[in-house]
């Protein structure tokens, strides 16, 4: 496994970045409402990182072809990749917005839902469930686990719920480059595949789909949709591996979980 192992400086650099991308989807919050399009997001984000923040959003220009707009967002059947539009935002509709913030040449990326007006019951159980996926993997991360026990913990939290786990799209080592070895896969059997080591940074991003698991990508290369048109939740966090846990770089006040969890 080629995972980079941070150093001391580059995690202070990490917690710096991931603190600013939990600031943008924080202050994003209000904005998220009935008759708002999601370029109009996108702006307000895009203005945010780099006048208030001084920093890059690390989509704009991202990737082949290049990706146009500074944050992913991914409405209802989108699972993620989203490019925000001049669509406007209904009653009901819910939204992924995806982050990723570099400053100091470090990044810090996650994402998180939110519900336009009243969600049905479906959506908010379906968001609901993916963030216990997330929670449930985070809460295990120690030196020694297995990126398979990662997978299968959200695999099994979805599919109890009878909903499925996308599998053409995982978490990512993250540091100075955007994606880094090891892909975090959202699947898997418990004890299998690379091992976690202190000082270890990485994304687990779970996205659950209420129907089947498979996605098709829009003709504009990025956009990726469930075939079956269910909806989908995705929610992601950055991590620091320590020395006897984990450090969730990437938590918002308004979270209930720790930021730092140790299994000594």
């Amino acid at each position: 496994m080629s995972a980079i192992i941070k150093t001391s400086e580059e995690i202070e650099k990490m917690r710096v970045a991931g603190k600013l991308a939990a600031d943008v989807l924080t202050m994003i919050g209000p904005y998220v409402k009935k008759g708002v399009t999601t370029d109009e997001l996108n702006t307000i984000c895009h203005d945010y990182i780099v006048n208030e923040q001084q920093a890059i959003p690390a989509p704009l220009n991202y990737g082949h072809p290049p990706f146009p707009k500074s944050i992913c967002t991914s409405v209802n059947h989108c699972i993620c990749h989203g490019i925000p539009s001049d669509k406007k935002l209904k009653d009901g509709d819910v939204i992924n917005i995806d982050v990723t913030v570099i400053k100091d040449g470090y990044h810090g990326d996650t994402s998180k839902m939110f519900t336009v007006g009243k969600p049905t019951i479906m959506a908010e159980r379906l968001s609901r469930v993916t963030q216990e996926c997330l929670y449930k993997a985070i809460k295990e991360v120690k030196p020694g686990m297995t990126l398979g026990d990662i997978g299968h913990i959200c695999q099994t939290h979805a599919e109890a719920h009878n909903y499925s786990i996308v599998r053409e799209y995982c978490g990512h080592g993250i540091g100075a480059s955007f994606h880094e070895e090891p892909q975090i896969v959202h699947y898997g059997k418990p004890g299998t595949g690379d091992v976690l080591e202190a000082g270890m940074c990485f994304t687990i991003e779970p996205m659950v789909n209420a129907g089947k698991r498979y996605s098709k990508i829009l003709p504009d290369q990025w956009t990726v949709v469930t075939k079956d048109r269910s909806l989908s939740a995705q929610w992601e966090h950055t991590l620091l591996v320590t020395e006897d846990g984990v450090e969730v770089l990437t938590l918002r006040d308004e979270e209930d979980l720790p930021r730092v969890i140790s299994h000594s």
